[in-house]
């Protein structure tokens, strides 16, 4: 099974899973780079997964759900095209491919994930994790009809996956999610490197995604509310105390305004 990102937008990633023969593709908010891909390795499309109902992940479905393709997405959100609701705990089987659906609340209030725990094969074990706009590199999403809370819940949940599971967000933010950073956490070497290797990807315009979770815990400030220099920027920034909770949700604000 082969991982590919198509660049849609400004800055969507469209991921992609194929095995040469048939593909799925995750959150297609516009059609024609699913269709120019499929048509350059020629393959069929044989399912669509959707984590939540923003328009830059859901715009390209009308335009490819012909026949009888699967479109699966999340059960307490209204999508246009969405022919087989799933919610966190539902099991799916994709292209002989075992995906756990994951709730993940916050960004949108219902937000789901697909986790792949067993990888894309024998040989490359690795979880894939298609997490939308829950958890980007070295960042997370904002808020719009979920709850700082929520998201807090979802990202902490996601912290305790394994260390090398692969992480693929949805937008190519980590630029500027590694210079908030920064600001949180100045003297993070973890960070500073990073960011020099991600210019460097850009600079030849690759992705800097997946990211792995293990590394997420070294850079995202989001994932290091127990840190004592992030509790201290934290604070600085309007967090009521020191809990993990207070210290998110003070992140959040004040990545919003960054």
């Amino acid at each position: 099974m082969k991982l590919s990102a198509l660049p849609a937008f400004a800055d969507n990633y469209i991921w992609m899973l194929h095995d040469g023969r048939q593909a799925v593709v995750v959150d297609p908010g516009e059609a024609a780079p699913v269709q120019d891909a499929l048509r350059h390795l020629g393959l069929t499309l044989a399912a669509i997964l959707v984590t939540h109902r923003h328009a830059d992940h859901v715009g390209g479905l009308a335009a490819l759900q012909t026949g009888d393709i699967p479109v699966y997405g999340p059960r307490h959100e209204a999508i246009p095209g969405v022919t087989h609701p799933v919610q966190g705990g539902d099991k799916l089987t994709v292209l002989g491919c075992r995906i756990d659906v994951v709730d993940a609340p916050g960004h949108t209030a219902g937000h789901v994930l697909y986790m792949l725990p067993a990888g894309l094969a024998a040989a490359d074990p690795s979880p894939v994790a298609f997490v939308g706009d829950t958890l980007f590199s070295a960042g997370c999403g904002r808020v719009f009809d979920g709850t700082v809370e929520q998201l807090h819940r979802s990202v902490t949940a996601m912290a305790g996956w394994p260390a090398d599971t692969r992480l693929c967000s949805a937008h190519e933010y980590t630029l500027g999610n590694l210079r908030f950073a920064q600001a949180v956490e100045p003297d993070n070497d973890d960070i500073r490197d990073h960011l020099v290797h991600c210019q460097g990807l850009r600079a030849q315009n690759l992705p800097t995604l997946p990211t792995t979770l293990q590394q997420e815990r070294r850079i995202n400030p989001f994932l290091r509310c127990g840190v004592p220099a992030v509790i201290q920027a934290a604070r600085a920034h309007g967090a009521a105390d020191d809990s993990p909770a207070a210290v998110f949700a003070a992140l959040r604000h004040w990545k919003n305004t960054f």
